[in-house]
């Protein structure tokens, strides 16, 4: 079978461009033949955020990956939209994470219509997180230009029913992050990053921004149960907000001696060594679908804290692997303050590691190739 995927990947950096990557290598591992196309410049500068788009890996073996779309130039989605047209892939599929995004993308799939290809658009989001003028009328622009649908998390496939309810759509769980290294002990983590052998620590991981929720963490972490029990909390990720008023935050709280910044991007070889330096992995996000984070707390097979928010829920079992609480500051320290106090982690650890197995790459892959099949 012969399949292109459409949108970030090498040498672009970030969650989704780590995913198309994954299931390049995944359709790739099983004898398709397979490309990906992604972007010559995928966000303005202007637009972006973080210090810089780009990571400095090598480029991914076994497939080509093809720099053609420009998010802002429209000639460049029409060139595009004809070599995929002129290819005729039996699959594109293509993923969505972002309105912006939609104009581009979304002329590139009416283009490459034809016979033989079926355009699926993986949904890894559909109304964000930080909402802005136009993003609606963005979002059904993209979704009327795809045969069908696959959502990571219920919440996008109940999203998607408010712009089509008659196409194709399957919900598949988000994969595991199984390309970030082995599981380490978590003292010979702690030793890499200069953390106490038998301290006490809890991870926020991943870029800041406001919808993530750290200034809740922030105040959770001010709870004087937490400053008695000695726990300590790991930022991890570049700031794409104003890193000021969290400062100013953990300031005020006096909690200066029990949080540690690690406010670079987080390069690949050295995520391994956060996960598994840390006892529980906190997400306590103001809004959500389903996070990357996630899948690589449980490939390193640790705990999680998460809030009751979009698709963070469906996957993790509340007091057995970890908890589901409520996006309040109050909340978190009580689930944190509960984990500690009563030696949690042995038990939801073990529960993560069984839990893991059923988020594998081949039933992502099955589950795309299927939706083919329906509508032949």
């Amino acid at each position: 079978m012969k399949i292109i995927l459409l949108g970030p990947a090498w040498p672009y950096r970030g969650g989704i461009a780590d995913f198309n990557d994954r299931l390049a290598a995944e359709f790739h591992s099983r004898g398709d033949e397979v490309e990906v196309v992604t972007f010559t410049l995928q966000y303005p500068k202007f637009l972006f955020p973080g210090k810089t788009q780009y990571n400095d890996k090598p480029a991914p073996s076994g497939w080509t990956t093809r720099r053609m779309m420009n998010s802002c130039n429209p000639l460049s989605w029409i060139r595009t939209g004809f070599y995929l047209r002129r290819h005729k892939a039996d699959l594109v599929i293509s993923a969505f994470w972002l309105p912006f995004m939609a104009p581009c993308m979304g002329t590139i799939l009416r283009l490459a219509r034809c016979k033989k290809t079926h355009r699926i658009a993986l949904l890894h989001n559909l109304i964000p997180h930080e909402h802005r003028i136009g993003d609606r009328l963005f979002a059904r622009y993209f979704v009327k230009s795809n045969d069908s649908f696959a959502a990571l998390s219920h919440s996008v496939l109940d999203d998607l029913s408010q712009f089509n309810s008659k196409k194709p759509r399957t919900f598949c769980p988000h994969p595991l992050y199984d390309h970030y290294g082995t599981i380490v002990s978590k003292q010979e983590a702690r030793q890499k990053l200069g953390l106490q052998s038998d301290g006490r620590y809890a991870l926020f991981f991943g870029f800041i921004r406001g919808y993530k929720g750290l200034d809740l963490l922030l105040d959770a972490m001010g709870d004087e149960r937490l400053r008695k029990l000695d726990v300590k909390l790991l930022v991890a990720g570049e700031f794409y907000d104003d890193p000021q008023p969290y400062r100013q935050q953990i300031e005020q709280l006096g909690i200066g001696d029990r949080v540690i910044l690690h406010s670079d991007f987080i390069a690949d070889s050295e995520v391994g060594n956060f996960f598994c330096a840390s006892d529980i992995i906190t997400q306590p996000y103001k809004s959500a679908t389903q996070s990357g984070v996630t899948q690589i707390a449980f490939h390193f097979e640790k705990p999680m804290l998460v809030t009751n928010v979009g698709g963070l829920a469906e996957i993790v079992h509340n007091g057995k692997m970890g908890y589901v609480v409520e996006p309040k500051p109050s909340e978190i320290a009580d689930a944190l303050v509960e984990y500690y106090s009563n030696q949690r982690e042995e038990s939801f650890t073990n529960a993560v590691r069984e839990e893991k197995k059923k988020y594998s790459w081949d039933k992502l892959t099955t589950a795309l190739v299927n939706l083919n099949s329906i509508t032949q």
